[in-house]
C-alpha cells in the first residue's frame, strides 16, 4: 500500500507535494512593532521548506492594527507588508513548497495599546482588557479588512489562505455562544452567529479565487459551547460559501481545561469531514509518520498539520519518510549527504 503521508494533495489548481502542513503559529518576532517581516521569519520559514514540507502556512497575520495578538505580531494590513511577505513566499517557493498564510484578527484577545473589539463587550478572563461590543460599522470595516488583506495576499504570490476562526479570536468570538451575546443580526441563532464569517469569505473571494482554507475549534470543552456536531452546520455552509478545507483544532473562546493527548483532536476532523463532505485538516500532538498514516488511510483527514514538532525538527519529513520506508527526493544541495 502507498504511503499516503507522501502523495500529493490538489486543491483547485494548486497542488501540494505530500500530505505534510506547517501549522500557523505566531513567533512574536516582528519586533520593529509594525508587522513587518525580519531577517528571523526567512530562516524561520525557509528551514522547513528546505526540510521537505508540502505547504508552510504563515502565522496569524493580523489584518489590522487593533486586530493583533501582540505587538510582535506580523501584519498584512498595509501595502508597504507586501514586500517582506513576498520575499518569504519566493523562499518557499524556490525550495518547492507551498505557501499559505493565515488571516487573522485577534478580538477581545487582543493585547495592543487601545480600544479592542469583540462582538460583545466581555473579557476572556480576569488579565485580558474589556472589549468594546463591534458597531455595525465596526463590523463592516473588519470585513473591509479581510477583503483588503487577501488582495495584499494574491499580489504577495501566496498559494493558500486560512482565515483563522479559532483559539477565541474573534471569528470564532461571532461563532460561539459563550463568547456572542448580541441581540441583532450578528448574534442569536447559529444563522446569525455564523453571519460575519459567511460575510468575510464572500469579501475575500471578491479579492480571491485560490484555495481558502478556515481554521476552527471544534470544541468549546463547555457544557453551554459548541462541540464538533454543532460545527457539522457551520463547515456544511462554509463549503456552500467557497471554503475548500476546514483546518480542525479545538478550545480557547473560554478559559476550559483540556484532556490534551496524542491525536485528542482527530475525532473532530474526522467528524467534520465525513458528516459535513468536506475536506480537512487534522492536528493536535501528531508527532510521528505511522501516527499522521493511520490518520490519512482511515479517512480521518486530508492534510496533516503540525505545530511543534515541526518547530523541535524542521527535517521531520525526512524522519517520517524514513519511518514509513519511502524515498523523497532531497534538496539538491544535499544530495551527497542524503
Amino acid at each position: 500500500m502507498s504511503k499516503k503521508l507522501f502523495t500529493p494533495f490538489t486543491i483547485k489548481d494548486v497542488t501540494l507535494k505530500n500530505r505534510i502542513v506547517m501549522s500557523p503559529m505566531c513567533m512574536y518576532s516582528a519586533t520593529n512593532e509594525q508587522g513587518f517581516v525580519e531577517d528571523w521569519h526567512l530562516v524561520h520559514y525557509g528551514s522547513r521548506a528546505v526540510g521537505g514540507t508540502g505547504l508552510i502556512i504563515l502565522e496569524a497575520t493580523a489584518v489590522s492594527p487593533q486586530g493583533r495578538i501582540s505587538a510582535q505580531d506580523l501584519g498584512i494590513w498595509d501595502d508597504k507588508h507586501i514586500e517582506g511577505l513576498s520575499h518569504i513566499v519566493r523562499i518557499l517557493h524556490s525550495n518547492e513548497a507551498k505557501a499559505g498564510i493565515q488571516l487573522a484578527h485577534a478580538g477581545r484577545k487582543a493585547t495592543v495599546d487601545g480600544t479592542i473589539y469583540a462582538p460583545s463587550a466581555l473579557a476572556f478572563d480576569e488579565s485580558y482588557k474589556t472589549p468594546a461590543a463591534m458597531t455595525v460599522d465596526d463590523i463592516n470595516q473588519t470585513i473591509a479588512d479581510f477583503k483588503a488583506a487577501a488582495r495584499r495576499a494574491k499580489e504577495a504570490g501566496f498559494d493558500i489562505i486560512e482565515l483563522h476562526g479559532a483559539h477565541g479570536y474573534l471569528l470564532n468570538e461571532f461563532l460561539s455562544p459563550l463568547a456572542n451575546k448580541r441581540t441583532d443580526k450578528y448574534g442569536g441563532s447559529e444563522q446569525n452567529r455564523y453571519r460575519l464569517v459567511k460575510e468575510i469569505i464572500e469579501a475575500v473571494k471578491q479579492e480571491w479565487d485560490g484555495p481558502l482554507f478556515v481554521r476552527i475549534s471544534a470544541n468549546d470543552y463547555h457544557q453551554e459551547g459548541m462541540t464538533p456536531e454543532d460545527y457539522v452546520s457551520f463547515a456544511k455552509w462554509m463549503k456552500e460559501d467557497g471554503v475548500d478545507l476546514i483546518d480542525v483544532s479545538s478550545g480557547a473562546v473560554v478559559p476550559a481545561k483540556i484532556q490534551a493527548f496524542p491525536g485528542y483532536q482527530v475525532p473532530f476532523s474526522d467528524v467534520i469531514r465525513n458528516e459535513a463532505d468536506i475536506p480537512t485538516g487534522a492536528v493536535g500532538i501528531i508527532t510521528s509518520a505511522v501516527q499522521a498514516e493511520e490518520i490519512l488511510q482511515n479517512n480521518r483527514a486530508d492534510l496533516i498539520f503540525m505545530g511543534r514538532e515541526l518547530l523541535r525538527n524542521p527535517y521531520w519529513p525526512r524522519t517520517a519518510a524514513a519511518e514509513l520506508h519511502t524515498e523523497i527526493t532531497p534538496p539538491v544541495q544535499y544530495e551527497r549527504g542524503w
